[in-house]
């Protein structure tokens, strides 16, 4: 059992997809954290003072380190524990090869490696950029609404395309990347249901509904009670 006060604290916004994300790589990793379910337009205090930002994922460490960003959070969490190998490191069989073999799993890895953290960079800037037109275009219905669904569809391509070669993004396990990426696209399939389901990019629909229809997911978007400053956190996480 853990000590409850001995937690780090995890401040967060249930459908924010930076915050999903940090909660993704939390619940897969196995860590457990004292969560503060939060609205943006009533910042606590106590996060401001920990992260003047103002805004979600925030995570304070039991050393009040204080970890502000999404993809630190997802990094964190499986330095922790990463027996499923998210972070697509060299295994423990590897270890025990040949030298020779060694170097090229070695060689391997470090490719799939710096592959994973190319692409989230991609989709964290010039995806998630396209993103957010397609969704004002929508929303406000303005006309270039299929030039912009067009630009977002690049990146679509893209993913078909490696999931064509591998079951997820960077490898035939799941990584970081497919954990990072997941929310954006999820949010892409919101803008125009009908478009997206008729879309040709069935391996991209499949590998989005292997998360959303997963055990983990639902635990991430189980839905807690708004934080406010005396309330007792939420528990969340865990094996």
């Amino acid at each position: 059992m853990h000590n409850l006060s001995a937690l780090p604290i995890l401040y967060s916004l249930r459908n924010c997809p930076y915050a999903m994300r940090a909660r993704l790589a939390i619940a897969a990793s196995g860590q457990k954290v004292r969560l503060r379910e939060v609205v943006l337009s009533q910042k606590p205090a106590q996060m401001l003072r920990a992260s003047p930002k103002g805004t979600v994922p925030v995570l304070v460490l039991e050393n009040k380190q204080v970890l502000e960003q999404s993809l630190e959070i997802m990094q964190w969490s499986f330095e922790q524990s990463d027996s499923s190998n998210y972070l697509l490191r060299c295994n423990a069989k590897a270890l025990s090869v040949a030298n020779t073999e060694q170097h090229k799993s070695n060689a391997i890895n470090n490719s799939q490696q710096t592959d994973m953290h190319s692409l989230v960079a991609l989709f964290d800037t010039e995806f998630k950029t396209c993103l957010e037109q397609y969704r004002s275009a929508k929303r406000y219905h303005d006309t270039q609404l299929v030039l912009h669904r067009n630009s977002c569809q690049v990146y679509l391509q893209m993913l078909e395309d490696r999931l064509s070669c591998n079951l997820y993004l960077c490898a035939n396990t799941a990584s970081v990347a497919d954990l990072a990426i997941m929310p954006f696209i999820r949010q892409m399939a919101r803008v125009e249901r009908q478009w997206y389901l008729q879309s040709p990019y069935p391996k991209v629909r499949s590998w989005l509904d292997g998360f959303l229809q997963s055990p983990m997911f639902s635990k991430v978007m189980t839905q807690y009670p708004l934080w406010l400053e005396g309330n007792d956190d939420s528990v969340f996480g865990g094996i």
